[in-house]
């Protein structure tokens, strides 16, 4: 897929026949991020490792009679992944995008109390061996397998990752810098193949992951005063962004980390 021309937006947000595979994409936004690619076109592998959920997910957008398949696996299991992306590679005209998603949460900050001293050193490793492991074992299965000249890949990175969160755990946060700092590494290595990478850092949206925090009802309290919107952003609200991405619009941007926040980093400063 060539630099897209003119200003159609046929042509420019066009990713028919494109392969895609999503992690973590049972809920929140990662389902929406699959949905969107789906509707337009694309053929998309749903990924996660909550099978009751993922057949839920998969049995939705089939319902749309779109084009998508589903796997269970484990980004901390790097031979799944292989797996996952080699399938999609033989899918069709192969692979064309990959959105590393799953992620998982390390509980609420220090604003509620969790502070330096009370990381847990398990869930500590959980949280990073999910969100920076995991996503490093996908995006090396997806680029070992994915088409040159016009490939995408976007990971899932935080706003809590660009800057001081006293709301989100240590962990979390912590893997969220890391995360960007890798996609970025990663950007110039495969530019080259006419493999673009970018980062998406989403702020306030209401996902499984903060839904299953205990608490959860403070820290929503607290994100939605701490945005300029004054409200948390449904999933959906993913899919403008990830669709320019994915997309022929997106031919000349790698590198870059995109901030979805509903204004909180902006009311900050």
């Amino acid at each position: 897929m060539s630099a897209a021309s003119g200003s159609d937006p046929r042509t420019l947000f066009d990713v028919r026949g494109r392969g895609a595979v999503v992690t973590g994409a049972a809920s929140g936004l990662g389902f929406a991020i699959a949905r969107v690619l789906a509707r337009n076109g694309a053929r998309v592998l749903l990924v996660d490792n909550t099978a009751e959920t993922l057949e839920e997910a998969l049995g939705r957008l089939a319902g749309e009679g779109l084009e998508v398949r589903s796997r269970v696996a484990d980004v901390r299991d790097r031979a799944a992944l292989d797996e996952v992306m080699g399938e999609a590679a033989s899918w069709g005209s192969g692979l064309d995008i990959v959105f590393a998603n799953a992620g998982i949460s390390s509980g609420l900050g220090r604003r509620f109390g969790n502070g330096v001293d009370d990381i847990d050193p398990e869930r500590w490793q959980a949280v990073l061996d999910v969100n920076l492991t995991g996503l490093m074992h996908t995006v090396q299965a997806a680029s070992a397998r994915m088409n040159d000249g016009a490939g995408r890949i976007v990971v899932t990175s935080s706003v809590a990752g660009l800057a001081v969160d006293p709301l989100v755990g240590y962990a979390y946060s912590s893997s969220k810098a890391a995360v960007t700092l890798f996609a970025q590494n990663v950007a110039t290595e495969l530019a080259p193949r006419g493999i673009n990478v970018n980062v998406i850092a989403p702020g306030s949206f209401l996902t499984a992951i903060g839904a299953k925090n205990p608490g959860n009802t403070g820290m929503i309290d607290e994100l939605t005063r701490a945005t300029a919107t004054k409200r948390i952003a449904d999933p959906a609200e993913i899919e403008g962004l990830a669709l320019l991405l994915a997309s022929p619009a997106a031919g000349h941007i790698t590198g870059s980390v995109f901030v979805i926040d509903g204004g909180v980093l902006a009311t900050r400063n």
